[in-house]
């Protein structure tokens, strides 16, 4: 089903007209406003330290890191970016394995002391581009996220699946070649593991770092660790021992880094994984993204209804923000899904990735969904400070609706991540400038994720002439068969 572009509403009357037609609930303003009567440009308060806007940019992956796991020059290049981009908080810039069989890719940053040099190169870049745009690095907030890829591991080889799980899924085991026990980690695994994510967070705190980001996203394994219901063990079962890998995880880097602040980007619902449609799929396209079919209750997702997987229970997730609030973490970044199984909800967009599916819905309603999460997030948890994800998709009506939603309570952050590829001055220019680049605007064409599917680095393909042009873009471009 072809869906209307957003650029194709030059109104927001007609884009809010388009909401209401799609029963989406999302508040939408008139007009971009500048600092300092902008929404956006209020500082929040975080314990003794002050986060000067409430623009942020959500950590990626960039693929593009050396063998050794340390940044390369587009590294380099993207952070600088982040620090160009006006936002004040920074949410961990990059996906760091904390261990060189946890990394997603051969090219994935992994934190280590040989790479702390490296490391401190980044961060460094970062602020001096920030200072140089901005005048100062005021109110600026640094974090790292640290992470473990679990079912996703790919550390070797691009196309050399190599896992490791908590527990055997019925649909997912059979898209990465699990055909047997032997990649379940142990108890005893996970308690050397928790080790090396404390060894990793007292290197982010010798960095300089402000915060360290514990992964519960995307399907990854601290996300893997909330739908556990059906491993048995001291790390499985009950909502207590799921969340057991994060409480022990927390307790150790109190323990051994009291300065360091912590937070955590979780996804607080999921669906189903869904593939496309046979009957819908021809030579050329993929066809429109269907559930998988799962016999009986479906027991092997966290925030999403067992009797009904295509559609959120928020029951678990509200527990475990409060888990977050006894843990005394105040950080908190809500997101959804897995770009790996069902990215119509993670990552919302109007063209799939090459390994995706044509949307099932329009692309608003994902939005809508996401933004909502981070709505009930907020709502429950009212002291944290709330990040929100989903933005990119709104395009030109994406500081609009940030005003907005910031200024209702709905969050506290707007986050954005692809759009931080080829725009990430948005923030800049929302609130100095008042006015947006169109031409620079993400418009979802999904290359920044095509072509890490394809072994390629990540980044924005169409719309940077610093990709488009490269000889990685000309790759790109002959695997899609553009040339």
């Amino acid at each position: 089903m072809a869906y209307p572009r957003v650029s194709t509403f030059k109104t927001a009357t007609q884009f809010r007209n388009r909401l209401a037609e799609l029963g989406v609930d999302l508040p939408c303003d008139d007009a971009i406003l500048t600092a300092p009567e902008s929404p956006l440009s209020r500082p929040a308060r975080h314990g003794e330290r002050t986060i000067e806007n409430r623009w942020a940019i959500q950590p990626m992956e960039g693929w593009d890191g050396t063998s050794e796991g340390l940044p390369s020059d587009y590294t380099l290049r993207r952070w600088r970016r982040f620090g160009e981009s006006g936002a004040k908080l920074i949410w961990g810039g990059e996906a760091v394995a904390v261990r060189h069989d946890g990394r997603a890719n051969p090219n994935q940053l992994l934190i280590n002391e040989e790479n702390l040099p490296g490391f401190e190169r980044l961060l460094g870049e970062l602020k001096a581009a920030h200072r140089e745009k901005t005048g100062s690095c005021n109110g600026l907030y640094i974090g790292l996220q640290l992470t473990h890829s679990g079912r996703y591991c790919r550390p070797n080889r691009k196309v050399l699946p190599e896992p490791r799980i908590l527990y055997r899924h019925p649909i997912l085991d059979r898209r990465v070649g699990i055909e047997d026990d032997s990649t379940l980690l142990t108890d005893d695994d996970i308690d050397r593991l928790i080790e090396d994510f404390i060894q990793a967070a007292k290197k982010v705190a010798k960095v300089g770092f402000d915060f360290v980001d514990l992964k519960h996203c995307h399907g990854y394994l601290g996300h893997e660790f909330l739908s556990a219901h059906t491993r048995p063990g001291r790390y499985g079962g009950s909502l207590e021992n799921r969340t057991r890998f994060l409480r022990n995880l927390v307790a150790g880097i109190r323990s051994e880094v009291p300065g360091l602040e912590i937070g955590v980007r979780v996804s607080l619902f999921d669906f189903v994984p869904f593939r496309p449609d046979p009957s819908t799929t021809t030579a050329s396209q993929m066809g429109e993204g269907i559930p998988e079919p799962s016999e009986g209750p479906y027991r092997f997702g966290f925030g999403v209804r067992a009797d009904n997987p295509t559609h959120p229970d928020f029951t678990e997730s509200l527990e475990f923000l409060a888990v977050l609030r006894e843990l005394g973490i105040r950080l908190v970044n809500v997101t959804c899904g897995s770009p790996y199984y069902n990215p119509h909800i993670q990552r919302p967009a109007l063209f799939p990735p090459s390994d995706g599916y044509q949307p099932p819905e329009d692309p608003l309603v994902g939005v809508g969904r996401l933004l909502d999460a981070a709505r009930r997030a907020k709502q429950a948890f009212p002291e944290a400070l709330v990040v929100g994800t989903g933005f990119t998709y709104l395009q030109e009506f994406l500081p609009l609706v940030g005003q907005a939603v910031v200024r209702e309570g709905w969050m506290d952050f707007v986050g954005i991540g692809r759009m931080a590829l080829v725009y990430p001055d948005i923030a800049y220019d929302s609130l100095v400038k008042g006015e947006l680049d169109r031409k620079r605007l993400c418009r979802t064409f999904s290359d920044c994720t095509t072509a890490p599917r394809k072994g390629l680095i990540s980044g924005c393909f169409p719309l940077d002439p610093f990709y488009k042009n490269s000889e990685v873009g000309a790759q790109l471009r002959e695997l899609k068969g553009e040339n």
